[in-house]
Formats: C-alpha cells, sequence, structure tokens
C-alpha cells in the first residue's frame, strides 16, 4: 500500500481547509441588488457577526429556501458561509420573521428606516458584531409604527456613536477640560467631540465650533441616562446635531441624509 511522504503530506496540509460551518444568525437586510433573474446580492446586518455581504442564488426562485426573496428593511433567519478568503458569503437560505409594516405605509417612516440602514452600512465594519446596535435597530424600525421619527432617529444615533466609541462629551469644556458651566448655548467642536464654552477654536485644534442651544445638551444628558427620555421639541435639533457630527467622523454625507436633514439651524 503507498503511503505519502512526509513532503506529500505536508503538501496537502497546507492546502487543506476545513469545512465551514454554516452562520445560522438573526439578520436585517439593509441594501439589496439584482445579481441576475433568479438571483441576488445583499447587505445583512447580523446580530452575531455584524455586517455581511453575501450573494443569494436563487433566492428569487419559486421553491427556493427563501421566503420568495430578501426584500429591504425585512428581518429574517439568515443561513449563510462565511469564507476567510473571500468577502463575499454565501447566502444558503432564508426565513422571513419581520416586515414592519409602518415603513409601507407612511414616507417619512420609509426614509427614517433608509436613513437607520444607512447608518449601520457606513459606520460598522464588516464581520464585526455588534448586538446592542442590532437590537437597537430592531427597536428603532418597530418604534416608526408609533414614535415621531425624529425622536427614533436621535436615539438610534446616539446609540451608533456609543457603539462605535464616538459618544460625546456632554459634561466637561472639551476645549479647557473643566466641567461646563450653566449658560444659555454652548459651542460643540465636532474635531474634539463635545461641547465648551468657546466660540472659535483659534489654533488649538482643526475644524469648525457649531453653536449649539442649552436644550440640545439638556436633552442629549437625559438620553444618555436614559435612552426612552428623547422626547420634546428639542429632539430635532438634537439629531440634527449627532447626525453632522457623525457626517464630520466619516468625512460625507450619509446617501438617504437629504430626505431628513436639509441645511437648517442647530
Amino acid at each position: 500500500m503507498h503511503r505519502p511522504t512526509i513532503a506529500g503530506r505536508t503538501a496537502f496540509a497546507n492546502h487543506y481547509h476545513p469545512p465551514v460551518p454554516p452562520l445560522r444568525d438573526d439578520a436585517i437586510c439593509i441594501r439589496h441588488w439584482d445579481w441576475s433573474e433568479t438571483s441576488q446580492t445583499v447587505s445583512l446586518f447580523t446580530r452575531a457577526s455584524g455586517l455581511i455581504r453575501g450573494i443569494a442564488k436563487g433566492s428569487k426562485r419559486e421553491k427556493a429556501p427563501f421566503s420568495g426573496g430578501i426584500e429591504l428593511l425585512t428581518r429574517g433567519e439568515v443561513v449563510a458561509l462565511l469564507r476567510p478568503s473571500s468577502d463575499l458569503a454565501n447566502i444558503t437560505a432564508w426565513d422571513l420573521q419581520e416586515t414592519f409594516p409602518a415603513i409601507r405605509k407612511s414616507l417619512a417612516a420609509f426614509h427614517s428606516a433608509m436613513y437607520l440602514a444607512d447608518l449601520a452600512l457606513h459606520t460598522l465594519h464588516d464581520r464585526d458584531p455588534h448586538p446592542a446596535l442590532f437590537d437597537a435597530l430592531i427597536a428603532a424600525l418597530r418604534r416608526l409604527d408609533s414614535a415621531p421619527p425624529t425622536e427614533v432617529i436621535l436615539a438610534y444615533l446616539w446609540t451608533t456613536l456609543v457603539e462605535c466609541g464616538w459618544r460625546p462629551e456632554l459634561d466637561r469644556d472639551v476645549v479647557s477640560g473643566s466641567p461646563l458651566p450653566q449658560a444659555k448655548d454652548f459651542g460643540f467642536a465636532p474635531s474634539l467631540g463635545g461641547f465648551t464654552r468657546e466660540t472659535s477654536l483659534g489654533g488649538a485644534a482643526p475644524g469648525p465650533i457649531w453653536r449649539v442651544r442649552s436644550e440640545t445638551l439638556t436633552l442629549l444628558r437625559a438620553l444618555a441616562a436614559d435612552g426612552s427620555a428623547a422626547t420634546g421639541p428639542s429632539t430635532d435639533r438634537a439629531s440634527r446635531l449627532l447626525h453632522a457630527y457623525i457626517s464630520a467622523i466619516l468625512g460625507r454625507e450619509l446617501p438617504t441624509a437629504s430626505n431628513l436633514f436639509p441645511a437648517t439651524p442647530r
């Protein structure tokens, strides 16, 4: 009986990759494109594996295990094969679980949901799990059925900043380091990540300072203490501020932002 040489066994070991176990996870479809008449490419935000991009071959065939296709802004259980050597996963099944009716009845809710999906798509790295942010997105999409869109967006913006390590400083002056005093208005320095009593950075750091009302800071402090506290007349200004801050961090506007944030004073 022929036995492989040591060199042969080494070559086999170097080229052998053990089978990758399939991923089965709760997921939200945040982007999809037609890849062919019967297949799709998708971006899914999964709870345990973060963002995954993949090809769902045959997903639109009548008897395929994809609930009739993977629809945008729906939640389902996905089965996928993630290969370390490829950025694209092989999506093998999708079991539809939830459709979020509000975003199919209201244009304002739909624009808000698309913006929430954009936040996940542009702030997270592929295959970097953020289960708390996934849960927050599910909660936000459900709340659009009963809460004003600005309140939903503000709460999710805050969670995104916290989860991504960009939480703005609300209590200490980011220029002087001293506690923020009581005042009618403040400055917000995006390059320093928080509030200040200064009106101009001068040579202290690059970038502008945005003038912000004290009511906005008060609301953000309440939001930081309790996410359900994001209510009231200042939610619109607060959400615009956090959106502008994330845009400054990313260095660009999100594609869906123009439907929600036309240029207005903070």
